[in-house]
């Protein structure tokens, strides 16, 4: 297994262990369970109340003796089978009622708990997954155990408590019919053992199937412009289209396999009642059962066979669920290869920080080597600009100055401390990282600019904007901080999307602010406004910038150069620009461009 795959472990283990576990993780399932349990054996013993009075009805109420029918013997019957019915009705409806509440209470707290873990993973482990197939498992996958948590685990309750009192009366009345009904169905569960290995394994499939249908289509809603402008609605249209039919023909094959178990049910309790019938009527010549006893006993075949047929459906919804335990035991099985120290972490005090980085190196999984041995120090309030040729590794050298991954050799330290030992909750509040593509929520401008510092008021971020010279572009929206940015902020354009972005890092008042490419695709006037936003927001604090336009590097005090996964050139951009090397050619395509 490594860093970038979620956990296999829980998908090969069994249903039993699987179902173990998930409810060992989520011990809200087991609340209240004893009184559940409770009522589900009443529930359950309200049902053979019937079969008892008719039996007591035929032998003595109607056969009194030779005096005829005695009816208050048959009335008090009916009174108990009405009581019966009541208590039965009362009882399952408060299991009911119990059961709803405590599986959704569970499945609540398993969602978050999945959700949560999934922000825990690194973004190197999420990359690995296609985030179609993450959403499923916190949400599909969940609401398959949620079925089966409601209908499929109140079904088994009430059918082991039935089969077991129904099996008890059945062996008083008469335990050779006893031994023939389990004679009867003995075999059909064997067979459903071999039949649940295979459902279990088709079930899995139906749940990747639909992981995929889900990152098929979030996908195409996702890229509906880059679809549109290049014409490709057929073939995206292809594409869902083959998810949805590689879905179903899983779900095909997993019922097909379901399938076979009702014909099986059904000879079986035919068998049984059958045979049942014809021993019961040879006893009953014997003269060792009555006519009432065996009216009776038909009743109580009916109770047992009942749950019998009924666990093929069982099944269905069982692997069913079972296979979307597995799939979210994978998600929480699976350890965040960027861990939180937590109460063992340091917690770094306020103020510019110092980084240096300890011949480090990095690859991602199964590929070449993307830095290389590199050491370098960033003293504190330095403003350093990070410039390469793309793939040269400047932006993994963002990533993990501010532990969105780790390295596979070497150290990075902020104020002497390594990096790895600093708890999350000082990490986020010192080091704070404008991303390239500037993603904002589906809110307004104020609550995205709020994200740096939870609770600020209007009026601060008013001031803060004014800091960075944003005033006048905050006048020009429409609906000033309460103007809605829609769903990843399309409703604004990149460069105003980075413009929130920066507001938003500066809000949160960091030591250290990384800046990966937060002008590479914004026009001139935008980039203007930018870097002037940028000299205010990194002014008297460490500043990192990966910078693709080398205005950028211009206003650094200090400008480092890679090159193939390495630092090439470090120094002033004045001295840089006049030294033969990368960063003067690099220089001079960037002007060159600029004049164009």
């Amino acid at each position: 297994m490594t860093a970038t795959t979620l956990s296999e472990t829980a998908m090969k283990e069994g249903a039993v262990a699987t179902l173990r576990r998930g409810l060992r993780l989520t011990p809200e399932f087991r609340r209240g369970i004893g009184v559940t349990l409770l009522l589900a054996a009443l529930a359950t013993a309200g049902r053979i109340v019937v079969p008892i009075a008719v039996q007591q009805t035929l032998d003595h109420g109607l056969r009194s003796g030779g005096r005829g029918p005695d009816l208050a013997f048959v009335r008090n019957a009916v009174l108990a089978c009405a009581a019966a019915v009541v208590v039965t009705f009362l009882a399952g409806y408060v299991m009911n009622v119990r059961l709803y509440r405590t599986s959704e209470t569970g499945l609540a707290a398993l969602r978050v708990k999945a959700f949560r873990h999934v922000h825990d993973l690194s973004m190197l482990t999420q990359s690995g997954e296609r985030r179609g197939a993450l959403v499923s498992r916190v949400t599909g996958d969940v609401d398959q155990i949620s079925q089966f948590m409601q209908w499929g685990g109140l079904m088994i309750i009430i059918s082991l408590g039935q089969v077991v009192v129904a099996t008890a009366l059945m062996l008083v009345y008469s335990w050779q019919l006893a031994l023939i009904v389990w004679v009867s169905f003995v075999p059909m569960a064997f067979g459903l053992r071999i039949f649940q290995r295979k459902i279990s394994a088709a079930y899995l499939v139906v749940r990747e199937r639909m992981g995929d249908l889900l990152s098929a289509v979030s996908e195409s809603v996702v890229g509906a412009s880059v679809i549109k402008a290049y014409g490709a609605e057929h073939r995206i249209a292809e594409r869902v289209d083959t998810a949805v039919d590689r879905g179903r023909a899983a779900q095909a094959r997993a019922q097909a396999l379901v399938a076979t178990t009702f014909p099986l049910s059904e000879v079986v309790a035919a068998l049984a009642t059958a045979l049942v019938v014809i021993v019961g009527v040879l006893l009953g010549v014997g003269g060792n059962l009555t006519a009432g006893e065996l009216v009776a006993f038909m009743f109580l075949v009916t109770l047992f066979v009942g749950p019998m047929q009924a666990a093929t459906e069982m099944l269905n919804e069982a692997q069913n669920a079972v296979a979307g335990w597995r799939r979210v035991l994978g998600v929480l099985d699976t350890d965040p290869d960027v861990a939180d120290p937590g109460e063992e972490g340091v917690t770094l005090p306020r103020g510019p920080i110092s980084v240096r980085f300890d011949d480090v190196s990095f690859a991602y999984p199964a590929g070449p080597p993307v830095l290389r041995g590199v050491s370098a120090e960033i003293p504190a309030r330095r403003r350093v600009a990070v410039v390469g040729e793309t793939g040269s590794g400047k932006t993994t050298f963002a990533k993990l100055l501010t532990r969105l991954m780790d390295p596979v050799e070497g150290r990075i330290l902020v104020d002497g401390v390594p990096l790895a030992d600093v708890r999350f909750s000082s990490l986020r509040e010192r080091i704070v990282i404008v991303p390239q593509d500037g993603f904002l929520f589906d809110a307004t401008l104020g609550d995205n600019i709020r994200y740096g510092r939870p609770g600020a008021s209007d009026e601060e971020i008013l001031a803060a904007l004014a800091e960075l010279g944003l005033t006048d572009w905050l006048e020009g929206l429409p609906r000033g901080l309460e103007t809605p940015v829609g769903q990843r902020g399309e409703s604004l354009s990149a460069g105003e999307r980075q413009l929130a972005a920066l507001a938003r890092a500066y809000m949160a008042d960091p030591d250290l602010l990384v800046l990966d490419e937060a002008t590479s695709a914004v026009d001139p006037a935008t980039e203007v406004r930018i870097q002037r936003a940028l000299d205010s927001a990194t002014r008297g604090r460490t500043a990192v910038a990966i910078a693709h336009r080398l205005s950028t590097a211009e206003a650094a005090d200090e400008v480092v150069v890679f090159d193939k996964g390495e630092i090439v050139q470090r120094g002033p951009h004045e001295r840089l620009v006049e030294e033969e090397g990368v960063y003067k050619a690099l220089y001079a395509s960037w002007a060159a461009q600029k004049a164009l």
